[in-house]
């Protein structure tokens, strides 16, 4: 049972301190998945008072609305209840004001109902007097409808502990689980059961609903790269259960809460570490939390935005229970410090965690061996890792840490996005280990502290020289922020491994040919793969150190207008296909991933992948530069101007046409579909839209 109760028996004001706190549980899931069975399995065993929230039955047993059935769940909260949303909650933008139920004395959880859309579909084609009216052959093409926008939830939503179930053997599960906890129980934080933090949608569907016979490559994941595909990037939160590698994957979401975090989560220095001493220097687990948690909180004011993370292999992990209890005790900001269940050497391929700096529990001699953490980090760092630690030092005195740039040929660089090791080596009370304390705790705190101590000012240095990479406000993922690091005097820029695929593209074309539409010596053309309208291009420039539209200086100008050239003959070949189409071609002001690259992007819109009001705003406000504008800007003052991407990308939506407000974006793209207002005046001047004679009709 996925418990973490404290058995002990404890004084009675303290069990008033641990009560639970009532639990908003988001049930995510098509039709047909059992959402509603969920919920009444668990409430007919539960002796926590469970409310169930259903939007089908909200109005006095009919079908209502979302804010019947948030005003319902705020007024249960209020009450100490704890309340399941039974909606189908399948995007985040649903989710968003569910989510925002949560505060301090309320837990929001996710229960994922990701089953089969076979199997879904079957149970409504069969089922009769559904609450919802949603049965029989005809609920097929909902489902199916509904499965294509699906957007797994993620822990940077907001969710403290999310579960998905894949088969009916996990709903099981999950059931047991939630009947388990009593009023004053609390269950493990994490993500519990994802097997592929990068699922979205379940391509059996189409094949389901198709005959046979049209069944084709359109089924196949598609091949072209976008500026969106990249390793690291925003909050997706995983961590695994028992059976699968617990990870925890943190992208924050394009649509954050007011005062929750902005920036995609790979923007953000990160260090995750292991608990030091604990395990083969068999340290006391209670004195080491204790510890942990002085040293977090005395470093928190110098973290800037950086964050720290807590790892361990298993969700059964004393440590990490006594230290999310007492980091809660003393209210310390649970996004930039939290605890994470997962394997540090694979914190982003198994779960989708992006960290650029992991620690070491090392040993004294700095070297490969010894088990546990420290001899996995050495393997998975490969023989770059051991001979970066032996150029600077060849031992280490307890209390201390040694920080060890990671050459970009270690695994760990290459798949994981990890830039810096940092070895560290705590106080022993093992008598089988070296310098053995003897159960001195009075001098091994004092060590203890001292190694957390070095530990983190040695990855505030690494932080503190880490600077916001540009990132495209249009993507869905973004990686790590590129680092400068101080070498020989002279800077060099470098980029995580997870936003090299353009620049890999610019620089062999040849090792692309899928992808590439079109190659020169200056330029490569490839389709987005995610694209935003009827048609979208990137063209790419191919020389090296123009990374973005900030390093673009005036001995660059022919090659952007040659950028601008091409980008016109495909909006001419375009157009020649379907005359109303209309186009700009542009920059956004801080991208996602390396290599500077031209947007040629039609003004339809219409398009599955625009989701959210960042994608929205990143192509319609000033944050997105005109290809002329770029180049006369560059040719007068040497530079071009770059736009503040955290006010822009706040902005309300508006219609690129008219500039009517909308409330969100499925309001936003029923009115843009229609709307046949002129363009503004300003984007009808000076070439901004292509073809130029389209604005005599628009």
């Amino acid at each position: 049972m996925e418990m973490d109760i404290d058995s002990a028996c404890k004084p009675k004001d303290e069990e008033e301190k641990a009560k639970g706190k009532p639990i908003a549980a988001i049930l995510v899931g098509a039709p047909g998945s059992g959402k509603s069975t969920f919920c009444e399995n668990v409430m007919r065993g539960s002796s926590r008072p469970w409310v169930r929230v259903c939007q089908d039955t909200i109005n006095n047993g009919k079908s209502g609305t979302k804010p019947q059935c948030l005003k319902s769940a705020a007024a249960s909260l209020k009450e100490g209840k704890s309340v399941f949303i039974d909606r189908c909650n399948l995007d985040k933008e649903q989710r968003v004001d569910f989510v925002n139920l949560g505060a301090p004395e309320v837990e929001v959880h996710a229960v994922v109902l990701d089953l089969p859309a076979k199997l879904s579909i079957s149970r409504i084609v069969k089922r009769t007097g559904h609450e919802g009216n949603l049965q029989g052959g005809k609920a097929a093409a909902v489902v199916n409808r509904m499965l294509q926008n699906k957007e797994l939830p993620k822990l940077s939503e907001g969710f403290s502990r999310i579960t998905f179930c894949r088969n009916e053997t996990d709903v099981d599960a999950a059931v047991k689980t939630y009947t388990a906890v009593g009023p004053l129980d609390t269950l493990p934080h994490g993500c519990f059961g994802q097997k592929d933090p990068n699922a979205k949608t379940q391509l059996g569907i189409m094949r389901f609903l198709k005959r046979p016979h049209e069944t084709n490559a359109r089924d196949s994941v598609p091949s072209q790269l976008t500026e969106e595909k990249g390793p690291c990037g925003k909050t997706q939160e995983t961590v695994s259960s028992s059976s699968g590698m617990a990870s925890q994957k943190i992208k924050v979401s394009e649509d954050m809460a007011p005062g929750s975090i902005s920036h995609d989560e790979s923007d953000i220095p990160t260090l995750a570490f292991p608990s030091i001493s604990t395990a083969d220097f068999q340290f006391d687990l209670e004195k080491a939390s204790d510890v942990i948690v002085g040293k977090v909180e005395e470093f928190m004011d110098k973290l800037g935005n950086a964050r720290l993370v807590l790892v361990d292999l298993t969700e059964r992990s004393k440590i990490l229970s006594l230290v999310r209890a007492k980091a809660a005790e003393k209210k310390i900001d649970s996004k930039r410090f939290f605890t994470f269940i997962g394997d540090i050497c694979q914190l982003y391929t198994k779960g989708g965690l992006c960290c650029n700096v992991i620690a070491n529990a090392a040993n004294w001699r700095l070297k490969p061996g010894g088990g546990g953490v420290n001899a996995a980090i050495f393997n998975a760092g490969g023989p770059a890792l051991e001979a970066a630690t032996k150029e600077q030092a060849r031992s280490l005195l307890p209390g201390n840490a040694l920080v060890v740039p990671l050459p970009s040929t270690s695994p760990l660089y290459s798949k994981e996005g990890v830039t810096h090791v940092i070895h560290v080596l705590g106080p022993n009370m093992n008598p089988r280990r070296p310098n053995c304390l003897d159960n001195d705790y009075v001098k091994g705190c004092k060590v203890l502290e001292d190694a957390y101590s070095s530990l983190f000012k040695g990855f505030l240095s690494i932080a503190n020289t880490q600077v916001k990479v540009p990132r495209s406000s249009g993507s869905i993922l973004s990686g790590p922020s590129k680092l400068e690091d101080e070498i020989s005097g002279t800077k060099t820029k470098t980029w995580a491994p997870c936003l090299q695929a353009l620049y890999n593209i610019a620089m062999q074309p040849e090792k692309h040919n899928k992808q590439v539409l079109e190659a020169s010596d200056d330029v490569v053309v490839l389709n987005d793969i995610y694209p935003k309208a009827k048609q979208h291009l990137l063209v790419l420039a191919r020389i090296k150190g123009l990374d973005t539209l900030a390093d673009a200086r005036k001995e660059h100008l022919p090659l952007l207008m040659t950028m601008h050239e091409v980008g016109l003959r495909w909006v001419d070949k375009f157009v020649g296909e379907d005359a109303s189409l209309v186009f700009r071609l542009g920059y956004h002001s801080v991208p996602s991933m390396r290599q500077l690259h031209l947007h040629v992007i039609s003004q339809d819109f219409d398009s599955k992948n625009l989701k959210h009001k960042k994608h929205w705003n990143s192509f319609t406000t000033a944050f997105f530069r005109d290809s002329v504008d770029v180049m006369e800007e560059i040719n007068n003052h040497g530079k071009a101007t770059i736009q503040d991407e955290k006010r822009l990308m706040s902005m309300e939506l508006r219609c690129h046409r008219c500039r009517s407000a909308h409330p969100n974006i499925p309001r936003l793209k029923s009115h843009i579909s229609s709307c046949q207002a002129p363009f503004p005046a300003d984007l009808q001047k000076k070439g901004r839209l292509v073809p130029e004679q389209n604005k005599l009709w628009l």
